[in-house]
């Protein structure tokens, strides 16, 4: 094999970055008479356009991790941290993901007694990831307001885990919420004024539903005129 043949396989072979060291091997062989100025000539070539070909880009690579954060998600998370099955002072201790996930499990513990929930199951209803789950249970149980217990079934097959609530502050928090207190079920009354009285567009509609009005004493009416002359008749 000769030595330009080598050569072209190494231009062939080698990648961009290492398409100028070629080069220089290419006329470095040149110099010394190792190719003739047709062969050195081919051979620049063959690298010149080697280097004007576009590099390829490499594939997007897919995305693992959290979800991203969606609208629809960021409006679950916000509905369960602030609907109020969370005691602010144990609300305080977390994020909002997290607080979303316990309200979550205070919500099923409030009408089953307990959560069977997967944790699947609990990031896709508080819109967070599952390992916001996973901090919020680990931290929950750490600062001793639940308690998780596994359900083995055999070495290959578990149930879900079941979670409850140990803390009484929050159980407390619960049994009010369970009975309604706090809860504003009488109507709005009317917009009345500092004094009492009726708004002004009150005045007007009562007005307009009255049909009998007396006259007023003294007036000058035609049944207080007739009723005054036959008097003095």
């Amino acid at each position: 094999m000769s030595f330009a043949l080598q050569l072209r396989q190494a231009v062939e072979a080698s990648p961009r970055v290492e398409l100028h060291k070629v080069q220089d091997a290419v006329w470095k062989t040149w110099g010394a008479g190792g190719l003739s100025d047709d062969e050195a000539q081919a051979l620049s070539d063959l690298i010149e356009a080697r280097k004007a070909v576009p590099a390829t880009q490499n594939p997007l690579q897919r995305r693992v991790g959290s979800r991203p954060r969606s609208p629809a998600s960021m409006e679950r998370r916000r509905s369960w941290a602030a609907c109020g099955h969370l005691p602010p002072q144990i609300a305080a201790r977390f994020t909002m993901g997290e607080a979303a996930v316990l309200a979550v499990i205070g919500a099923e513990v409030r009408t089953k007694g307990a959560c069977t929930l997967t944790k699947g199951h609990l990031a896709a209803l508080a819109g967070v990831s599952g390992s916001t789950v996973k901090n919020a249970l680990r931290a929950a149980v750490a600062a001793g307001v639940i308690r998780v217990e596994e359900r083995r079934v055999s070495a290959f097959r578990n149930l879900p885990n079941r979670t409850t609530i140990v803390d009484g502050a929050w159980h407390a928090w619960l049994r009010l919420r369970r009975a309604g207190v706090g809860l504003n079920l009488c109507p709005p009354r009317i917009q009345t004024t500092k004094t009492g009285a009726a708004s002004r567009p009150q005045r007007a509609a009562e007005k307009e539903r009255r049909t009998d009005v007396a006259p007023r004493r003294g007036g000058s009416s035609p049944a207080f005129f007739l009723a005054s002359r036959s008097w003095r008749a």
